[in-house]
């Protein structure tokens, strides 16, 4: 009866530290970069499976549209502001089946929130630039590549608001807007 109690006792504390463990990192830093950009990040927890991801950095872009009909496809580097919060909905369910969590390593549902402000930092035809805003609901997902690395993907469409006045365009314009983005990172 006493072996089977201790044994009982060590098996919950077992269980309860490994309960405790799972839940996004406290904050981690990194870069990502993909086809169209690259990033520096930072993600904070605010409960155990949500993070707020705080991004900016640099998307490249060949523009045709009807803001930039008389120039031949300008390609921009322009910067971007992003917060997003992000709900990583299955590390209980990882880590129960022995699979990484650190780094934030998992499938999240996010609502990205970006701004690209009117700045160019390489615009080969000086084309003007069109700030915007978007709001996107996004679906993705992060996984590691040793201790380092890891790559993420992410699919969502949602809503975008384009200030064409502030450039000189006839007025502004509102529509959907599609996220896509497959990038590979470094986390310090």
């Amino acid at each position: 009866m006493k072996k089977t109690l201790i044994t009982l006792i060590l098996c919950g504390i077992t269980l309860t530290a490994k309960s405790q463990n799972t839940s996004v990192e406290k904050s981690i830093f990194g870069l990502q970069t993909g086809v169209l950009g690259i990033w520096a990040y930072n993600e904070t927890k605010l409960s155990n499976t949500i993070a707020l991801r705080t991004e900016i950095g640099f998307d490249f872009g060949i523009w045709e549209t009807t803001y930039y009909d008389d120039y031949d496809s300008p390609f921009i580097l322009t910067p971007v502001i992003v917060i997003e919060p992000r709900f990583y909905y299955n590390l209980k369910k990882r880590s129960k089946n022995s699979k990484r969590i650190d780094g934030n390593s998992g499938s999240f549902i996010a609502l990205k929130t970006s701004y690209h402000p009117e700045l160019a930092l390489f615009n080969a035809d000086d084309a003007p630039v069109v700030s915007d805003f978007a709001i996107i609901p996004t679906w993705g997902i992060r996984r590691n590549i040793g201790n380092h690395f890891s790559y993420e993907a992410g699919i969502g469409i949602g809503y975008s608001y384009t200030f064409a006045k502030r450039a000189g365009y006839s007025e502004d314009e509102s529509g959907i807007e599609p996220n896509m983005h497959l990038r590979i990172g470094y986390r310090f």
